[in-house]
């Protein structure tokens, strides 16, 4: 994928926790914990799936944190930080 603004990461993260939610992407609050919008282990690895295959990022390389999936927002800046690092 290339490098994208930081608003269309955020957007496509939305459809995606949207999907794995089974929730419609106007629902989905890019600030609000992960966990706290009901996303469980199970769709935690759903979603580092996506990342891996949409973004191109090796997630065992990529340095990201449990604090980085805390909330869609700072997931979406994240990448975006890793995607300029490239």
């Amino acid at each position: 994928m290339d490098k994208e603004s930081y608003k269309v990461i955020e957007e496509s993260l939305i459809r995606e926790v949207a999907a794995i939610l089974s929730k419609d992407p106007g629902l989905i609050e890019p600030e609000i914990p992960l966990h706290e919008m009901g996303v469980d282990s199970l769709g935690f690895v759903e979603l580092l799936i996506v990342i891996e295959k949409k973004f191109k990022i090796k997630l065992m390389e990529s340095g990201l944190t449990r604090n980085d999936f805390r909330t869609i927002r700072s997931l979406s800046s994240k990448i975006k930080a890793m995607e300029l690092s490239r």
